[in-house]
């Protein structure tokens, strides 16, 4: 997968303006709050339209502000995990999750049951999804976005309200579903050492622009994260920005390459 982005938001006093390229694998985004993680989320899976830019993935031209293209979410092959599930409260475990599938009944059928399987759900198909803990509705909701079959998943904050033990429970089912579909994960979180379990390359985001992205490395020292993230102050975030450019593979965008030195 190669989604490419190069995009600007502007409104009141709101702006972001990011230009990146995103790979395989699992990408961690990272920041502050109310720098523009989720809506940047959401200009890739289309429920946002930005102001000027251009979004593709692979060849697939999502949004191109000259050409006046904004391909609508359900032609866009991107699922989104909400941090809040958004499942159909009405409905069972099975009919959320084949909510969207396509194919043939007989292939819709064999799916669900190796994805309700996957994430070990299947006990759970003929209850109602009021009836589940935190834990099991994102499960369920994880299982539903995958059965849609997107090119990409989007995750955005999907351990909120989640104590740290069912964070533990899920994180597991994450890396399973990923080694088992090989779908692009792109996963927002404000949880430094989900990002340590997780993903395999992180953006950071401040001041509405992209900071630095790249690679991590998995050492001893990569635990000193959460040290710098018990607040959002500036200075706390400054550090922690300090500790990993210093200890991981961090690019840095041209433009902040005479900032840094």
């Amino acid at each position: 997968m190669n989604l490419d982005i190069d995009i600007q938001i502007q409104h009141d006093d709101f702006n972001l303006r990011f230009k990146g390229c995103l790979t395989n694998g699992i990408t961690g985004l990272f920041g502050p709050s109310g720098v523009g993680k989720t809506t940047l989320l959401h200009c890739i899976a289309g429920l946002v339209r930005p102001n000027q830019g251009r979004i593709v993935l692979d060849e697939n031209v999502l949004y191109d502000s000259l050409s006046h293209r904004h391909l609508p979410p359900r032609k866009r092959q991107v699922g989104l995990v909400f941090q809040d599930h958004l499942l159909f409260p009405h409905m069972t475990v099975e009919k959320n999750l084949a909510y969207g599938q396509k194919g043939s009944r007989r292939k819709r059928k064999q799916k669900l049951c190796e994805v309700a399987e996957l994430l070990e759900i299947i006990s759970l198909l003929k209850r109602n999804v009021s009836t589940l803990s935190g834990g099991e509705k994102q499960r369920v909701a994880l299982g539903r976005a995958i059965l849609a079959r997107p090119d990409l998943l989007l995750l955005d904050e999907p351990f909120t309200g989640l104590d740290r033990r069912l964070k533990q429970q899920l994180i597991p089912y994450l890396k399973r579903l990923y080694e088992k579909t090989h779908i692009p994960m792109i996963l927002v979180s404000h949880d430094p050492e989900t990002m340590m379990d997780l993903v395999e390359e992180m953006i950071f985001l401040e001041n509405g622009k992209l900071f630095a992205q790249g690679a991590l490395n998995r050492s001893k020292q990569s635990k000193l994260l959460g040290f710098f993230c018990g607040s959002e102050k500036a200075h706390n975030f400054q550090k922690m920005l300090n500790h990993l450019i210093k200890n991981h593979s961090l690019q840095f965008p041209v433009e902040e390459k005479a900032k840094a030195i």
